[in-house]
């Protein structure tokens, strides 16, 4: 049943919805100094107040030796996977570009990895591609693809082949059922930048079991445009998709599975390529006026209703499913990018907004909870004005919920580059700083048993888990 503009201003007129809708999640917080106090006056503690509570975070960042990473006192890391030094299994060295990863608890105590590479175009273009694997090739001309990484108790670490042949494999998701679906962003057809199949895709990888992995297909029923992220509702089935792509700007979806379909190990090879429905999302705000653009969000706490627009062609061979709507039929975001479900949601950032967006910003996360059918802004980032120097924070891109609080978010800006939390009560804090050179993280995600945090350098492409004195955070933080 669609919301609508009526029944959402009726909600919000009993609920404040205007402002912030109260529940388990709370508001998050700028980055230092990125907003002035007034627009976050509803929701943000206010200078006075701030003094009561403790710093959140761990302490200042200190400089690596090695240059590789800031940590705060007491923190270590490791190098788990480097490209072009060291090697899978069948004796290729690891492949470059390390993106979206998740994590999966193996046998005796084994952390299981996977992790996109998001190389792009022909293979010739890539010193180190993703290796084509017998049996695991969806495309022979297309250099990206997963790997899977297996790290012991030992320290011990192992590495091979999840699916090669895909193209810019950039983020993904973890399902409710242990695999992993890796996105391409991309709307490479066949015959373009030498491809020899349609590329656009969503692909399912299982880390578990590597016969699973046999033949390649891709989830047409999920459509094919520039994916970046992906999220499964474990309760209600629905997948929730981002896209990052401008000129227009890109689109939120949701596909909705066909009447009697059950998720699970396998399942979704199973869908017809039309199966179910896809669908984008349409914003009204607490007055019941429609939201062309999620930038024009300029205050934490700000909540949109949401309904959910029918895609006409999800394969988008002749226009982008973005091109096929009209600007007054769906709400846009730019550079959709990281999800991550939690607190019985999903978090969904949008990375910046410039000059093709109607307000500027650098960086968004929203909270959409399909029980109330709504968007909440939780973070908001203004336009860094000097993002060479340390202290702000800009750019988020792949994100996770923490185990001990709030969100990690990995920094995807125009200078330095982070790590950084959010606290529930809406407080920034480092968490690592990239010194060995300007490229951005990705894949941040702890292990299964909370105790490592995992994150990549995506150039040149190094894996490294970081241990140290994590904490929860009070609810003073």
């Amino acid at each position: 049943m669609p919301l609508t503009r009526r029944e959402f201003a009726r909600q919000s007129a009993i609920t404040g919805a205007g402002v912030a809708l109260t529940g388990a999640v709370g508001a998050f917080a700028t980055a230092p100094g990125a907003l002035a106090a007034e627009d976050t006056a509803e929701t943000t503690e206010t200078a006075e107040t701030a003094g009561h509570h403790h710093e959140p975070g761990y302490g200042p960042l200190l400089p690596d030796p090695k240059n590789i990473l800031a940590l705060p006192a007491g923190f270590t890391y490791r190098i788990i996977t480097e490209s072009g030094v060291t090697k899978l299994e069948s004796g290729e060295f690891t492949p470059s570009n390390h993106d979206g990863t998740a994590t999966f608890e193996g046998p005796r105590g084994v952390t299981l990895l996977v992790n996109n590479h998001e190389l792009k175009g022909p293979r010739s273009g890539w010193k180190y591609p993703v290796p084509l694997v017998e049996g695991l090739v969806y495309d022979p001309a297309a250099s990206g693809g997963c790997s899977v990484v297996e790290v012991h108790r030992s320290g011990e670490v192992a590495q091979w082949v999840g699916i090669a042949g895909t193209s810019t494999n950039c983020a993904g998701g973890r399902t409710p059922w242990g695999t992993w679906l890796t996105c391409e962003e991309t709307e490479d057809l066949a015959g373009k930048n030498g491809m020899t199949k349609d590329h656009g895709y969503v692909f399912e990888v299982d880390p578990c079991d590597r016969r699973a992995n046999q033949n390649p297909k891709p989830v047409k029923a999920f459509g094919r445009y520039a994916h970046e992220a992906v999220v499964i509702d474990p309760k209600r089935g629905h997948a929730y998709l981002t896209e990052d792509a401008s000129g227009p700007n890109g689109l939120l979806y949701r596909w909705v599975p066909p009447h009697g379909f059950k998720h699970g190990r396998g399942q979704l090879r199973t869908l017809a390529d039309d199966a179910g429905v896809l669908q984008a999302t349409k914003c009204y705000d607490s007055g019941g006026r429609f939201v062309d653009d999620l930038s024009r969000a300029t205050k934490i706490g700000t909540v949109y209703g949401v309904d959910w627009v029918d895609v006409p062609d999800r394969d988008g061979r002749t226009a982008s499913v973005r091109k096929q709507f009209a600007d007054k039929d769906i709400t846009r975001a730019r550079k959709l990018e990281g999800m991550w479900w939690g607190d019985g949601g999903v978090y969904i950032v949008s990375s910046y907004a410039r000059e093709e967006s109607p307000v500027q910003h650098d960086g968004q996360v929203w909270f959409y909870d399909p029980r109330r059918r709504t968007l909440t802004l939780k973070v908001l980032l203004g336009v860094n004005p000097d993002p060479a120097k340390d202290g702000a924070f800009d750019g988020p891109d792949n994100i996770t919920v923490s185990p001990y609080g709030g969100l990690v978010i990995a920094e995807d800006g125009e200078g330095i580059q982070h790590l950084f939390g959010a606290t529930e009560r809406g407080r920034t804090y480092p968490i690592t700083r990239n010194d060995l050179n300007d490229s951005e993280f990705t894949g941040v995600v702890f292990s299964p048993d909370g105790k490592t945090l995992y994150a990549n350098i995506q150039t040149p492409g190094i894996m490294l888990a970081i241990t140290g004195p994590w904490k929860r955070h009070s609810q003073r933080d």
